[in-house]
């Protein structure tokens, strides 16, 4: 059977950690920062975990991550 193919829009935004979560970046830290408090946009550095609702649909995506 031949190897199957990462999503890699997915591969590129996704990762797992040594426990084996899905790690993601979070959002709204592109524009429009100087409304954004500093506390936020510091928070907004630390990477998020994907929710366990969709770690099955990227499991399909990302067959070898």
């Amino acid at each position: 059977m031949p190897k199957m193919k990462s999503h890699r829009g997915s591969a590129k935004r996704f990762s797992r950690t040594a426990s084996g979560k899905i790690k993601r970046n979070r959002a709204n830290k592109n524009h429009i920062l100087t409304t954004k408090t500093t506390k936020r946009k510091r928070q907004l550095r630390r990477p998020g975990e994907v929710a366990a609702e969709d770690v099955p649909r990227l499991e399909r995506l990302l067959p070898y991550l």
